[in-house]
């Protein structure tokens, strides 16, 4: 992979998903300089040791960190993971609430010291903080999205894998709209190697139904409760897809992936960061607006769009 000279990114909160993202850079070879940044002076200190200690395996990416804002200078990709996490009995709006006041008075201070970056926004509800945070920057939509539902899509196309017999890669399908509860797979796109979906059998793996499609759908969206469930937090496959943005970031690849921007007109929907199929280069994400939905996933966007809009419009 090559990525721009020099390149440097810097992962925003040193929590389970910044330190596990910073990891999976520093393992990846992402970037050519990693920097962990967070107010809470020790935890990025000892979270930017644990790393250097394993450079030496890690081929020539390098690691500094800390809560002076000089370790984000000169980034080139800002990936954004601070932020409260979820505690029992508090409902998602009082949690975005939180994490919208932290990223409102965090955005300009960033944006000071790394002001030619391409944000990357992790932390959740993150489609919500997306259009908060690109309001208070008047950053171009394509300079600050969300990852999205790029691990999302990642969890559907493991499950389909494995009930449909086959590697991850040869999945081609996809999940858009909120990364949360009004998720769905566009599954009128959604092939294995060139088959569609429901067409697919081989000795072994019967053809699935819609039935099966729908549950599968289900099991993706409710993932995370499942694994927060037994560990109390996902940070792992989050950190690995985040690295992967990055890359593309970083590597002009022009990848296709289900990151969420604040939409202008995209199939009738504006003002609200969701995900769907973009362009991910270095100029940053701009979605592929040919992409087409049959009417009842047209009628599932535009219901995550709804369902957003109104978190958004709560938070200003």
């Amino acid at each position: 992979m090559s990525v721009i000279e020099n390149s440097k990114l810097t992962v925003v909160g040193a929590g389970s998903v910044g330190s596990s993202t910073a990891y999976a850079a520093l393992i990846r070879g992402s970037a050519r300089h990693v920097a962990l940044y967070d107010i809470a002076t020790e935890r990025a200190e000892a979270e930017v040791l644990d790393l250097a200690h394993g450079t030496q395996f890690t081929g020539s990416s390098d690691i500094i960190g800390g809560s002076d804002l000089s370790v984000v200078e000169g980034s080139h990709v800002v990936v954004i993971t601070a932020g409260a996490k979820q505690n029992p009995g508090q409902t998602r709006i009082e949690l975005a609430g939180v994490n919208a006041n932290i990223l409102k008075s965090m955005m300009p201070q960033l944006l000071e010291v790394a002001p030619n970056a391409i944000y990357v926004i992790v932390t959740n509800p993150c489609d919500v903080l997306t259009v908060l945070a690109q309001e208070a920057t008047g950053l171009p939509p394509e300079r600050i999205f969300a990852s999205g539902t790029v691990l999302d899509t990642s969890r559907l196309r493991w499950l389909l894998a494995q009930r449909a017999g086959v590697s991850t890669s040869s999945v081609h399908a996809y999940i858009v709209g909120e990364h949360g509860d009004t998720e769905f797979p566009l599954w009128s796109h959604a092939t294995i190697g060139t088959v569609p979906i429901l067409d697919w059998q081989t000795a072994g793996h019967p053809p699935m139904s819609v039935e099966e499609l729908d549950e599968i759908a289900v099991d993706v969206r409710d993932a995370a409760y499942k694994v927060i469930q037994g560990k109390g937090a996902t940070n792992y496959a989050i950190g690995l897809s985040s690295a992967r943005i990055v890359e593309a970031i970083l590597g002009d690849e022009h990848a296709v992936m289900p990151v969420s921007p604040v939409l202008d007109d995209f199939h009738g929907v504006s003002g609200v960061a969701l995900s769907v199929p973009s362009i991910v280069s270095a100029s940053g994400a701009v979605p592929i607006r040919e992409t087409t939905f049959n009417d009842s996933e047209l009628e599932l966007f535009h219901h995550s769009a709804d369902a957003l809009r109104a978190v958004a419009d709560e938070l200003r």
